[in-house]
């Protein structure tokens, strides 16, 4: 029944679509495809650039009161991510019936409702910034209210279906996790998370145009203009380069402004070192005649960001300064 309910689903309209018989369902079921409208994977993501940033405000004192301070953040900024995301699947129901790599989304497939998906991008999105307020702080609830509209808003109904510079400026969403953790501790921002933020900014477009690049045919399909649509593979190449290295030297601009010690100077470069490698593979593939494993990019970057972000938390609780 899934299966008939997808196939139809993909050759119609979205007025035609949203009146398709939803597909039964168990509660596990159910719960499931409320899971999948999260996009799980991705608040992960988020969630590791925040643990982090609040170690590092906190100066690495980890007391009883700040662990509780950042279970309230991750939940609240779980469900920040959440209802952007759920928000996101509700208004680009219609061309995630056109892709591939989207098409099995519970909108699509009907195991859930365009009405359950908005309801549940609501509710979530209000909790999240309640026990944001309550717990923490509320520049932290109000970062994660600009974060949500901000991604819907102006990503998602403004910027994802006009420009191939989309993800660029619709990125900034992505980068609010590290501004709401910081907040959450000192209740303020300051050089520091801003470039925090820098960093998360410029890598999301070496991050996601490799994986426009692998699912060119899929957003030409669906008519978003990703820069793997309108631009040529080595003009791609290119532009993940350049931010390659602007994401690496925005990384090492912590060192002195915050300051950071041996550790995190030691991963940042190294790190850094390794993912401009692999940004460089991509450009050279990507100038000669023949395939390209965009992919290999795709996931170094994930690896990359994490492992700085690790080094961020990791650094104030075993602070050894450079010794110049």
């Amino acid at each position: 029944m899934q299966q008939s309910a997808q196939s139809l689903s993909a050759s119609a309209s979205p007025e035609e679509a949203d009146a398709i018989a939803p597909v039964a369902m168990t509660f596990g079921r159910k719960v499931r495809a409320y899971v999948a409208l999260t996009k799980p994977r991705v608040i992960e993501l988020l969630l590791v650039t925040t643990a982090p940033v609040m170690v590092l405000a906190a100066h690495g004192q980890l007391d009883l009161r700040f662990l509780g301070l950042v279970f309230a953040t991750l939940v609240g900024g779980a469900l920040s991510a959440a209802s952007a995301n759920a928000f996101n699947c509700y208004i680009d129901r219609d061309i995630d019936r056109l892709m591939k790599r989207t098409r099995n989304r519970p909108l699509v497939t009907g195991e859930l409702s365009p009405r359950e998906a908005l309801a549940f991008a609501s509710i979530a999105g209000a909790v999240s910034i309640a026990i944001l307020g309550v717990f923490t702080t509320w520049l932290a609830a109000a970062l994660s209210l600009a974060a949500i509209a901000f991604y819907v808003l102006v990503y998602t109904l403004v910027l994802k279906r006009r420009t191939p510079q989309n993800i660029v400026w619709g990125g900034a969403a992505g980068c609010m996790p590290v501004l709401i953790g910081w907040a959450a501790v000192t209740g303020s921002l300051s050089w520091t998370p801003v470039i925090l933020f820098g960093i998360v900014f410029l890598w999301t477009p070496p991050h996601y145009w490799p994986l426009s690049m692998r699912y060119r045919e899929d957003y030409a399909a669906a008519s978003v203009p990703m820069l793997a649509v309108v631009r040529g593979r080595t003009a791609v190449g290119l532009q993940v380069v350049l931010y390659a290295w602007a994401t690496v030297v925005c990384s090492l601009l912590l060192v002195p402004l915050a300051p950071m010690g041996v550790v995190y100077a030691t991963v940042a470069a190294l790190s850094g070192a390794w993912f401009l490698v692999e940004a460089h593979r991509l450009y050279a593939a990507a100038i000669r005649p023949g395939a390209v494993k965009p992919m290999r990019v795709f996931h170094a970057s994930i690896t990359y960001l994490t492992l700085v972000f690790i080094a961020v938390g990791i650094d104030p609780l075993v602070f050894v300064p450079l010794p110049f």
